[in-house]
């Protein structure tokens, strides 16, 4: 079954009930990553979303967990070979997560490696306040040819998204992104042909209650009137531009 939207970014395991997450993916068909923060998630991730059409699990370890959780890097890099799909994975230069941002960068730096290593990942990333960082890293570490590259929630410059664009970078994106102006300018300058869809639930709400597990029809709307162009135009190009991410090479 082919998808009808594309959610490139949630977290599934942290609602309530992540059977109950993942069958509303697959009854909406919502191609979906589902991140883990932590490596310890990853497997339970991958049990319950067996059988779905729809959801894919990410091994990920996340930067603003990194202080705590940083030895679980080895348990990381024995789980790659089980995954084409890493994330949450990044830096995060924030005034709560400061203090460790060199232990950031040299557990990001371990993954990028291992990544490298084995080739044909598909990576979603967070950056926030680090997208300079992030994409240093990536050069050094992590040749395009070795791994696919999707910005989450991406904050950076105009000139770090027409860097990012040049490296080959997607660029996930939410409806509370567009709800901001710097999001609405960030969307215009990415190339359509790089646009995908997020929810980041269950962290984005709509008025009080999270958003809906695999909800990207709104943000599909708002780009579209924000681009000017036709709702099921952009709902085409986003599940255009999935289908160019995941093929095989």
């Amino acid at each position: 079954m082919r998808p009808h939207y594309v959610d490139f970014h949630t977290h599934l395991d942290l609602y309530p009930d992540l059977a109950r997450a993942i069958a509303a993916c697959d009854r909406k068909r919502v191609a979906t990553l589902a991140v883990t923060t932590t490596p310890k998630a990853f497997e339970r991730n991958v049990k319950l979303s067996a059988n779905s059409d729809f959801v894919r699990i990410g091994l990920g370890l996340h930067p603003q967990l990194v202080a705590d959780r940083h030895l679980e890097i080895e348990l990381f890099e024995k789980l790659l070979p089980q995954t084409r799909y890493v994330g949450e994975i990044g830096l995060d230069r924030g005034p709560a997560h400061y203090r460790s941002f060199e232990l950031q960068q040299s557990v990001f730096g371990r993954i990028l490696r291992a990544c490298a290593q084995q080739g044909d990942k598909i990576m979603s990333l967070h950056s926030v306040r680090a997208a300079k960082p992030v994409l240093d890293m990536l050069d050094e570490y992590l040749s395009p040819d070795r791994a696919r590259v999707v910005l989450h929630w991406f904050n950076g410059s105009h000139s770090d998204v027409r860097r990012a664009v040049d490296r080959g970078c997607y660029f996930s994106i939410n409806e509370r992104m567009l709800n901001s102006k710097s999001g609405k300018r960030l969307l215009c300058d990415i190339p359509n042909d790089r646009i995908l869809t997020e929810t980041d639930g269950p962290f984005v709400l709509r008025g009080d209650e999270p958003i809906a597990p695999g909800d990207v029809q709104r943000a599909v709307e708002m780009m579209a009137t924000i681009l000017g162009t036709q709702t099921e135009e952009i709902r085409r190009q986003i599940l255009s531009n999935l289908r160019i991410l995941t093929a095989e090479r």
